[in-house]
């Protein structure tokens, strides 16, 4: 009988759906804080479930003998060393989805509280002094409310902020017009929402594009006496910017639930009557707290008992005796959803993936996952292969998978297709002996070119005297070239030069490149 034990603070119930499912638990909710105790303690067990408090470090790890599974029970996994667990062939599980309607709630309840001046007027008349002039409020009946991300949260912050009668314009790159309709907001660019919105609230992850995506520029495009909500990621408001505003006015008041520096127990802003803190309190509900829990503790009890898989984080559903065969051609699915991906700025409509050949007799699920994964981690960041399937349904992605016998001279090939609002963007890719993924079509251009980690993508007009031009343009930004693939369409129609480069492409290096005679598009890409 498998043994679990539970570090941290979880429910009874939770511990009980471990025994009803034949799991032997140890329910020790203290032992997580005691390094010494958790470390002679984790080699008996064979799962692992905890919260945030419970450290499990590289040093627990190297003692934990028989474990195969940790779950988290929540989003984050700071708390857990992921590389460490993968290296030890132990899953790492989460449950991402258990606090959605908590935070969009606490994101609601902050708007109103900021609209109403609540903690500042509760403070003032505890201490007796009637100051029924001093807060008066506004309305947030007919006010437009700007939605920075409209995902899984901000589609339920939208939903209750339109049950209180606001109107609701949304910024969000993988939102489409289709999406948008139906979850009843305006689809607006970012610059648009800032000029008019009277309410503005953030629901993103914290990646490299939308850190401090509030700053002293995005400010200075506000309505003046704007409202600022922040119940998602501190890092997403630039907090010095954000102070001045609220110093000057320029921003009425601003209610954060999230801070640059967690634990926040200095901060500037604190100081300021116009600001409502709470300390990340988005996940602190009864319900999510007990729906996380049960959620973790089934989980952990099916893999387990069954070895079936769900919301892992370093581990596609795979079977032992599949791995060997599939695990090449999910990197290589991986690889062309990030290609695709990173190509991509459009809201993305569709994405069909096609497998042909010996890869269609393969489970195909696991490399579908990683093919979304791919195309949505580099605008979302915060996702994994178990989590991409999920989003994509939630944003209106229409998914279409396809599996036919061998037609061409690959024996087994993956192509993937994005649709946007504008375009259609293919491309293919498949597995040699070495096992190492490789492009073998882009936007129907045959070319074949390993996948390295940077390389530059260029589009052009196939005229005479370009791989020249841009060789020695390269030559004098200082960026050594390792390989150079190419193909092209027709005869002067539309090229590709897709390079393997040591380091790395600035911006201002991809504009003096986007401005070479014919080049059309060019782009770093990341794998």
């Amino acid at each position: 009988m498998p043994k679990v034990l539970v570090s941290d603070k979880l429910s009874k119930t939770a511990v009980q759906i471990f025994k009803d499912n034949g799991v032997e638990v140890d329910y020790l909710p203290d032992l997580g804080k005691d390094k010494d105790k958790f470390f002679e303690a984790i080699g008996q067990y064979d799962g692992l479930a905890i919260r945030s408090a419970s450290k499990v470090t590289e040093k627990i790890i190297s003692a934990a003998k028989n474990l195969k599974v940790i779950g988290r029970a929540g989003i984050g996994v700071d708390n857990v060393d992921i590389p460490a667990a993968t290296k030890k062939g132990i899953i790492v599980m989460n449950t991402p989805f258990g606090n959605s309607i908590t935070t969009a709630e606490h994101a609601i309840a902050m708007m109103m509280a900021l609209a109403r001046q609540l903690p500042e007027a509760d403070q003032s008349t505890k201490a007796s002094k009637w100051e029924k002039n001093r807060f008066m409020g506004v309305e947030v009946t007919n006010k437009v409310l700007g939605l920075i991300g409209a995902g899984n949260i901000g589609s339920i912050v939208a939903d209750r902020a339109q049950g209180l009668k606001m109107k609701v314009v949304a910024f969000d790159p993988f939102l489409t017009a289709e999406r948008a309709q139906a979850i009843g907001v305006e689809k607006a660019d970012l610059d648009d929402l800032f000029k008019r919105a009277d309410f503005i609230t953030l629901h993103t992850p914290l990646i490299d594009a939308t850190r401090n995506i509030i700053n002293a520029e995005a400010i200075g495009k506000m309505k003046d006496g704007v409202r600022i909500i922040n119940c998602a990621r501190g890092g997403l408001i630039d907090e010095k910017a954000l102070y001045e505003a609220l110093k000057s006015g320029k921003v009425a008041g601003a209610a954060l639930d999230v801070f640059e520096t967690e634990p926040a127990e200095q901060n500037p802003l604190f100081e300021l009557a116009n600001v409502i803190c709470t300390p990340h309190l988005g996940a602190s509900t009864t319900e999510a707290q007990e729906n996380v829990a049960l959620q973790v503790a089934e989980q952990i009890s099916a893999y387990l008992m069954t070895g079936e898989i769900t919301n892992a984080l370093n581990f596609p559903s795979i079977t032992a005796e599949e791995a060997p065969r599939l695990t090449p051609w999910v990197k290589l699915a991986e690889a062309l959803g990030s290609f695709a991906g990173q190509l991509t700025e459009n809201p993305i409509t569709g994405i069909k993936i096609e497998y042909e050949g010996n890869v269609a007799q393969l489970n195909t699920k696991p490399m579908t996952a990683a093919a979304l994964n791919g195309v949505l981690k580099p605008q979302m960041g915060d996702i994994n292969m178990v989590s991409a399937p999920q989003i994509a349904k939630d944003r209106g992605i229409n998914v279409e998978v396809a599996t036919r016998d061998q037609q061409g001279a690959y024996e087994g090939y993956i192509r993937l297709t994005l649709t946007t609002e504008k375009q259609e963007r293919g491309v293919a890719g498949t597995v040699f002996g070495s096992g190492k993924p490789r492009i073998i079509q882009v936007k129907g251009i045959s070319m074949e070119a390993e996948l390295t980690p940077s390389m530059l993508y260029v589009t052009n007009e196939d005229k005479p005297g370009h791989i020249g031009r841009l060789g020695t343009l390269l030559g004098n930004l200082g960026i050594n070239i390792a390989n150079f693939n190419l193909g092209r369409a027709d005869v002067g129609g539309d090229a590709i030069a897709l390079l393997s480069i040591d380091g790395s492409v600035t911006e201002a290096q991809l504009k003096e490149i986007a401005t070479l005679p014919g080049v059309k598009q060019a782009k770093a890409l990341k794998f």
